[in-house]
Order: C-alpha cells, then sequence, then structure tokens
C-alpha cells in the first residue's frame, strides 16, 4: 500500500507589530495597483507568513454607517485553503478582541488616519 504525503507549508500567524508596517505596506500598494496609502489601508492587526515571508494581512476597516469590519489583503500565491484557514483565524481574532479600535469607530477612524499620514511621510 501506497501513501502520498503532500508538503504543505506551515503558515505562521502573528499580530502585527511596526517593524511589520514596510511589508505591509508594500502588499497593499502592489494588490491596489496605488502609489500611497489610503484609508483602505485600515489599522492591520494580523498577518500571515509562508517561509518567514509576509504573505497577507488583515485590517480593520470603516464600512457605510460607521460600522468596524476588516479586509484581507494577501500576495498572489496564496492556495485556496490557506486563505480560508487566515479568514478563520482573523474572524476568530476580531470577534474576540475588545481594544477601542475594534469596538469603537471613532476611535478607529482617528487611528486609521494616522496611520495614512505617518505612511505617507
Amino acid at each position: 500500500m501506497e501513501t502520498n504525503i503532500q508538503h504543505q507549508e506551515q503558515l505562521q500567524y502573528a499580530e502585527v507589530y511596526i517593524s511589520d508596517m514596510s511589508a505591509l505596506k508594500n502588499i497593499f500598494l502592489q494588490t491596489q495597483n496605488v502609489k500611497k496609502v489610503n484609508l483602505e489601508f485600515g489599522v492591520p492587526f494580523l498577518l500571515v507568513k509562508k517561509k518567514n515571508e509576509v504573505s497577507g494581512f488583515a485590517s480593520l476597516i470603516i464600512q457605510e454607517r460607521d460600522k468596524i469590519a476588516f479586509k484581507i489583503y494577501e500576495k498572489p500565491g496564496m492556495s485556496e485553503v490557506e486563505k480560508k484557514n487566515f479568514m478563520s483565524r482573523v474572524e476568530s481574532y476580531f470577534k474576540k478582541n475588545t481594544s477601542p479600535n475594534f469596538r469603537n469607530s471613532e476611535q478607529l477612524k482617528s487611528s486609521v488616519q494616522k496611520m495614512v499620514n505617518w505612511l505617507n511621510q
């Protein structure tokens, strides 16, 4: 009896730190085909790495009627399974977090504006 072993690269999930911002900014600029970060960049809170390289990130955004949500940005090359796993991790983190950016739309608006201004300097 033959056993096929499929090697799937291990994904690493981590909270976003200031040291990650350059990589996240580059992913955003490439995927959105823009030259500057805009309000859609939001406030990144969780990232996914593959082979120690950032493959994608989730960011807090403001939707219509001041609803707080998140958006995921990823580099090309993530499989559907990897995308689903990351989405599941992001949804869980988003629901459990009670810090002001996750629960107060005015706080998040201010944070997004500060983030965009800082990254575009």
